[in-house]
């Protein structure tokens, strides 16, 4: 049975065993008291739809997989920036600190 899906997940292809095409093409052999051609033709185009909604689906979520990952590879960059628009580093943020407990405090702190 061949694999009619080819996105981004390789590994998904590896598990999945029967296509959409193939369940439409498959051929049941009728027996003495076999099942009613028309019901099995009916359930399979029910699996068949839910087949293509899976598909669609992972599309979908493939996608917008990518789309945040490619997101949290920009964080990084962007963090650098933000800091550098501020001109505050931890240092700047520590003297002020302590200058304000200078002028709070007094020389009550150094005793």
């Amino acid at each position: 049975m061949g694999k009619e899906y080819r996105g981004e997940n390789e590994m998904l292809e590896d598990k999945i065993n029967v296509t959409t095409k193939e369940i439409l093409e498959k051929e049941f052999k009728t027996g003495f008291k076999g099942y009613k051609q028309e019901e099995v033709d009916k359930f399979l185009d029910v699996i068949i739809k839910d087949y293509e909604t899976f598909y669609q689906e992972i599309e979908v979520l493939q996608q917008e997989n990518a789309r945040l990952k490619r997101q949290l590879e920009e964080i990084p960059k962007k963090q650098p920036a933000v800091q550098q628009q501020t001109g505050t580093t931890n240092f700047d943020i520590l003297k002020r600190l302590s200058n304000l407990e200078k002028h709070v405090f007094g020389s009550k702190l150094f005793d």
